[in-house]
């Protein structure tokens, strides 16, 4: 289960085809994600049912499916209705590309890959939700929790695997939650819904304390600065969104899956030099 192959010592052609196969596997997920997260917003089955187009509701065929290239070819429009489709959609798709082929290299081969995998696709569903309709389902809190449960139990040492994840989400969300209920009473006004309260203990059970906390500071500092960003669009565009939290804490997750433990141990060799 532990045991990874690692990429970065592999001949350099077949870190070339497990990089395109990363891709493509990003491109494939990043699609099925997107609908995913409309279905979950229209609260409708994820898995029952064909995709269509939302405005003429017309089944769509096999080559309007296929993520990015559908979208050039049919220069940005439905094949039956010519309405246009949002470039939200092959935009997301190359993103969640990125995070597979990022996730890949830095974990390497092996069971435990799966786990990470998951783990981002939840955390990239999440953000499509919450961007749209300002939500965060609790099935995708549920099943992140479920997937880091279940590979807990591949573990040498179950108890202790279960007893550190518990301690991990409870130092991620507590201390906010605590934070968050003072800002309130004070202020009389909401300072951040359930729904990200519930995002970060779900992030906090997959990462050490050390890494949760640069996660925890990362979330916040993307959070305010896509606020400002948000305030700025807003003086020329009257309709613009408020930017939803859950996108920073999930970029500011997959930031300390990357490379947190590495920054961690870097601030700390200053500190007890």
């Amino acid at each position: 289960m532990r045991e990874v192959l690692d990429i970065g010592i592999m001949p350099l052609e077949l870190k070339i085809y497990i990089g395109i196969l990363a891709v493509i596997i990003g491109l494939v997920f990043g699609s099925f994600l997107n609908c995913a997260a409309i279905r979950l917003i229209n609260e409708e089955s994820i898995i029952m049912g064909r995709s269509h187009c939302p405005s003429c509701n017309h089944t769509l065929g096999t080559l309007d499916l296929i993520p990015i290239l559908s979208w050039i070819f049919l220069n940005g429009r439905c094949r039956y209705c010519q309405s246009k489709i949002s470039p939200k959609y092959p935009i997301s798709e190359l993103v969640s590309a990125i995070l597979v082929l990022g996730v890949i290299f830095k974990i390497g081969l092996g069971l435990i890959l799966v786990k990470w995998l998951v783990f981002i696709w939840i955390l990239f569903t999440i953000s499509l939700v919450d961007f749209e309709a300002y939500i965060i389902p609790d099935s995708l809190i549920i099943l992140g929790i479920l997937n880091r449960i279940v590979f807990a139990f591949t573990s040498s040492n179950i108890k202790t695997e279960l007893m550190s994840s518990l301690i991990g989400g409870l130092i991620m969300a507590v201390p906010i939650t605590l934070i968050v209920l003072l800002f309130e009473k004070i202020m009389n006004k909401e300072a951040m819904g359930g729904g990200d309260l519930k995002l970060f203990f779900m992030v906090g059970i997959y990462f050490s304390w050390s890494v949760n906390l640069f996660i925890l500071i990362v979330s916040c500092l993307l959070g305010i600065l896509f606020g400002v960003i948000q305030l700025r669009i807003s003086k020329f565009n009257s309709d613009a969104k408020i930017f939803p939290f859950g996108p920073a804490i999930s970029l500011g997750s997959f930031i300390g899956l990357m490379c947190g433990k590495e920054l961690v141990n870097i601030y700390l060799s200053f500190i007890y030099v």
